[in-house]
């Protein structure tokens, strides 16, 4: 399985991300592509690329990577920056698309397949890295783009240019895609646990991600409650077809209104799919 691990020039986290695993890792070098080095990884079926323009907008880079290199990717990890409003120090991951409108790059309703226990792995590795660390580690929900036909999970560093500078944080998430890409080959060598699809919350997943540091689970596309009403049999379908491995869902109840929790809660029941709980799930050893 090969990895793309994609970073952007335009995007300062990034271009310390990717200089961490420059340095830390040993690379050939086999091609450009949009003027800039290729480098491929001596120590794992990864290759390291990168762009000139912003990581959402830059729709369907894995086919440029086939048509230009003769490479077919299995798996793309971007490294990125995070920016949000508040400005919360953070190390986050998260699956890619739009359950409506594609504000952000991207397509309408259409989401992207991830790579549940890869990213979920990641995640308890990042927080093991980042332990000392003053920033909150958690997932975020699916959203933005790029539209990609390859599985994708960005991997950010928020929210503020004081932190996509901040090398001990950068090289936090940077060296835990290097430990990440140097144990496992693909989604097969992950822990094998239940992969499930996350339904309520707020943008940075909470439940899910306290679930993913304290059980055996994996989770894929994560839906936050601002999206939840407006959630139909197509969207779950959609997720249900790009989270890999699918077993079930998990509703955040303690994140919903009553009221909304029992109209998802129908909706899934009718589409005939699991929903689990908590004590579903076996405590990490």
């Amino acid at each position: 399985m090969t990895i793309l691990i994609l970073s952007s020039n335009e995007d300062k986290a990034s271009i310390n991300m990717r200089n961490f695993l420059l340095k830390s890792l040993e690379w050939d070098e086999i091609g450009e592509l949009f003027s800039n080095k290729v480098y491929r990884c001596k120590e794992s079926d990864a290759i390291l690329a990168t762009i000139n323009d912003p990581l959402i907008y830059h729709e369907e880079v894995d086919r440029e990577v086939i048509e230009n290199l003769g490479i077919k990717i299995d798996l793309i990890i971007a490294l990125s920056k995070h920016k949000s409003k508040s400005q919360e120090p953070t190390l986050t991951a998260h699956p890619i698309g739009n359950f409506g409108e594609a504000q952000f790059g991207g397509r309408d309703r259409t989401l992207v397949r991830t790579s549940p226990r890869l990213m979920s792995q990641f995640l308890r590795i990042l927080r093991e890295k980042a332990k000392n660390l003053y920033h909150k580690v958690s997932f975020e929900v699916t959203h933005h783009g790029p539209f990609v036909e390859t599985r994708t999970f960005f991997v950010e560093v928020g929210s503020d240019e004081k932190e996509w500078n901040n090398i001990t944080a950068t090289n936090a998430v940077a060296d835990s895609v290097k430990d990440l890409i140097l144990s496992f080959r693909s989604e097969d060598d992950a822990p094998q646990y239940p992969v499930l699809v996350g339904v309520g919350g707020g943008h940075y997943a909470p439940r899910f991600s306290e679930l993913v540091f304290e059980k055996k689970v994996a989770f894929g596309h994560m839906i936050p409650s601002y999206w939840v009403e407006s959630i139909d049999e197509d969207i779950l379908n959609k997720c249900i077809s790009a989270t890999p491995n699918f077993k079930g869902f998990y509703i955040h109840r303690k994140g919903l209104k009553k009221s909304i929790f029992r109209e998802i809660e129908r909706k899934i029941r009718e589409i005939g799919m699991d929903i689990y709980r908590s004590e579903d799930l076996e405590d990490l050893d």
